[in-house]
């Protein structure tokens, strides 16, 4: 079974999201301590929502695990990432941990 991990960003009128350090530095920290252990990433940047409205999301990130063990692999060296968040991030994210069914 198929394990992924979705890494959401809220966008409210108080956040601030920093997409170029994000990009770079973050992806590459999640690269290199979790990289071995994730099967698939996609970044989704949020530019609308339904009927025009604001993204409800700066950024959606999904990173798909081959299986539970390798989840939790990756979320056993997952720290310093986790711990990076606030330097791009001034919010707290939403995280949703799914079986990946379609």
């Amino acid at each position: 079974m198929s394990v992924s991990l979705q890494v959401m960003y809220p966008a409210k009128a108080e956040t601030t999201f920093d997409h170029n350090y994000y990009l770079s530095t973050h992806m590459d920290l999640l690269d290199k301590h979790m990289g071995a252990h994730i099967a698939s990433t996609v970044v989704t940047k949020g530019l609308a929502g339904a009927d025009d409205a604001p993204a409800g999301y700066h950024v959606i990130a999904t990173i798909l695990f081959k299986d539970q063990a390798a989840f939790g692999a990756a979320m056993a060296a997952a720290a310093p990432v986790v711990a990076d968040i606030s330097e791009f991030y001034s919010g707290t994210p939403e995280m949703l941990v799914g079986e990946v069914v379609g």
